[in-house]
């Protein structure tokens, strides 16, 4: 079917929407078609008023303008002087552009572009004096995003000789970093992942080749000399750890993940493992994603399976053999709606993409091959907007897409190019974002020796908070404490409004609570008879609160007595002066 013949046939379909019986009339062969319609018709009463004022509208997007009928023959004019045309009312002839034309083409992108919010994003990458520069990346063979950022600071994992070693920057602290500056130099092993606390941005977890996992406490105005020593040391992993997360929900809850294909869950505040979890991988464990309510657990192995994982009762409630068949490492993360999401390669080394539904994890709900590329894609999700951007290591792209329950499902938004390769990727926390900007995500993009940062806008013309761009976003409270969530409670995120921008809440310092110095190496595995046992731990903890507590009150006390004794020997000499002169 040529162009002439489609785009009458779609005239075609629009006037059977026409209450009217209008004949249609084929024009001339030329790059104009004519359309006439005749009998008892009256343009004047029968046609939409936005027509006679030369406005399209939507039903009629492809009708441009009204011409009167001509009698005799002229070029490029429909000659109907020999039909039959009834009654006494004028007749006019409606001139349609079939080829190329500019009406004709908004009909077609109206009827196959979905329609989305997020279709306009753009990025955009910021100017150089606020790039963070001269920074020397780490160059450890780890696929891991080297960077974590959250409303007040910005953490890098860099080169350090002799151990591991990370920076944390305040945001404004951009430009030049001088190599004196101090860093977080507690391992003795490279660092291999960091994450920030969401209920606490002065926290910061980070994984080592040292086997241990470190907890640090950030002062409000960052480092002004080296941090060597951390809040607490978790040890337990027999290898390598190279993954840190933070339970979103439940206060100082961490998860660690290392190379002896074991999970182990902490308290922080006690400095224990109380769930391990190291009969489930056979192999090196690629990623792990906590649900949105933490209830749950998705990984990805180096066996090419994806499970999700119930950690407090030690079993795997779905997986998935073969999610992805290349060998390369793959990605899982949790979506809101308890689907899951993964990136990984295919039996001929194209990167894929996946959706899954962990009630059947059969079939996937869809999948997409998008390149050749052998960079390992890591996913960043917001659960508010539904939006994935996906960053390739050694990339210089961003590409996003938006999840709908409308097929296909995964629907591409947009990709963000820049010349230069990405080492690793941060993601800002929906709260640190600029709402007057319309800015719906943030990153800070590795380079080898600087940072930086890439804003993503949703383009509006008014200067009003924008509803549907921030949803009630999760907020740095927590629902529930460590004690609870090993009970057995579940918390949703507690949200918060983003409308007049997030404003951060009063530091609260993570208090380490051990139960006995000669006791501090952790077992392996936590034996089911141990389960007993637990509660022991939270009755303790609150006691030493409770005693803490008083003594800080009788501290307080006695310190308004010294200040109230000093005031009066203070009045004391000065009357003495008095008399004496």
């Amino acid at each position: 079917m040529g162009r002439r013949e489609a785009a009458i046939e779609s005239v075609t379909e629009d006037l059977d929407k026409f209450p009217l019986n209008m004949p249609f009339c084929p024009g001339t062969p030329d790059s104009l078609c004519y359309m006439c319609m005749l009998g008892y018709f009256n343009p004047k009463a029968d046609v939409p008023l936005d027509f006679h004022d030369e406005r399209v509208t939507p039903d009629m997007a492809l009708w441009t303008k009204t011409v009167d009928v001509a009698t005799g023959k002229e070029p490029g004019r429909l000659d109907i002087s020999q039909q039959s045309i009834e009654g006494t009312f004028n007749n006019r002839c409606f001139e349609i552009n079939v080829l190329g034309q500019v009406n004709n083409r908004r009909e077609m992108i109206r009827r196959v572009v979905r329609q989305s919010k997020f279709r306009h994003v753009f990025g955009q990458a910021v100017k150089n004096d606020q790039c963070y520069d001269d920074i020397r990346v780490s160059r450890v063979t780890w696929d891991s995003a080297f960077c974590a950022v959250n409303p007040k600071f910005l953490a890098i994992i860099v080169e350090a000789s002799g151990g591991g070693a990370f920076l944390v920057l305040p945001l404004q602290k951009t430009g030049r970093i001088d190599k004196a500056y101090p860093t977080v130099c507690g391992h003795t092993g490279p660092v291999l992942d960091i994450d920030w606390c969401p209920h606490n941005d002065h926290l910061i977890a980070s994984g080592s080749e040292d086997c241990t996992v470190m907890v640090w406490q950030i002062p409000e105005n960052g480092l002004t000399c080296a941090l060597s020593e951390p809040l607490v040391v978790l040890e337990g992993h027999s290898k390598r750890v190279g993954i840190v997360s933070w339970h979103p929900t439940a206060r100082d809850v961490l998860l660690s993940a290392g190379c002896d294909n074991t999970i182990m869950i902490w308290n922080v505040g006690t400095g224990e493992p109380l769930i391990t979890l190291d009969d489930m991988h056979p192999d090196v464990i690629f990623s792990v994603c906590w649900n949105r309510n933490g209830s749950l657990v998705c990984t990805a192995c180096k066996d090419k399976k994806v499970r999700v994982i119930d950690p407090r009762k030690g079993k795997i409630t779905a997986e998935k053999d073969k999610a992805h068949e290349g060998a390369r490492p793959m990605r899982a993360i949790f979506l809101a709606d308890g689907n899951i999401f993964t990136t990984g390669f295919s039996r001929m080394s194209e990167r894929q993409l996946a959706l899954w539904n962990p009630k059947n994890m059969d079939e996937p709900i869809s999948v997409h091959e998008m390149d050749t590329s052998n960079g390992v894609l890591l996913p960043f999700y917001d659960p508010d907007t539904n939006v994935v951007y996906l960053c390739g290591k050694g990339d210089s792209s961003i590409r996003y897409f938006e999840i709908t329950d409308e097929a296909p499902y995964v629907h591409y938004l947009n990709t963000f190019s820049s010349k230069e390769p990405q080492r690793g990727m941060g993601y800002m926390p929906k709260r640190g974002l600029d709402v007057n900007k319309c800015e719906i995500a943030r990153f800070y993009k590795l380079h080898e020796r600087k940072c930086e940062p890439i804003i993503m806008t949703v383009p509006r013309k008014s200067d009003l908070f924008q509803d549907d761009l921030y949803p009630d976003t999760a907020g740095p409270d927590y629902a529930l404490e460590a004690e609870e969530w090993f009970e057995g409670k579940n918390g949703d995120p507690i949200l918060i409004s983003l409308k007049h921008g997030y404003v951060p809440g009063k530091n609260r310092d993570l208090k380490v609570v051990k139960k006995n110095v000669l006791d501090n190496k952790s077992p392996k595995k936590v034996e089911e008879t141990s389960a007993f046992q637990k509660p022991a731990s939270p009755q303790l903890t609150r006691k030493n609160e409770v005693k803490l507590e008083e003594l800080l009150r009788e501290v307080k006390s006695l310190r308004d007595l010294v200040t109230l004794q000093d005031r009066r020997i203070a009045k004391l000499e000065e009357q003495v002066a008095k008399v004496a002169i």
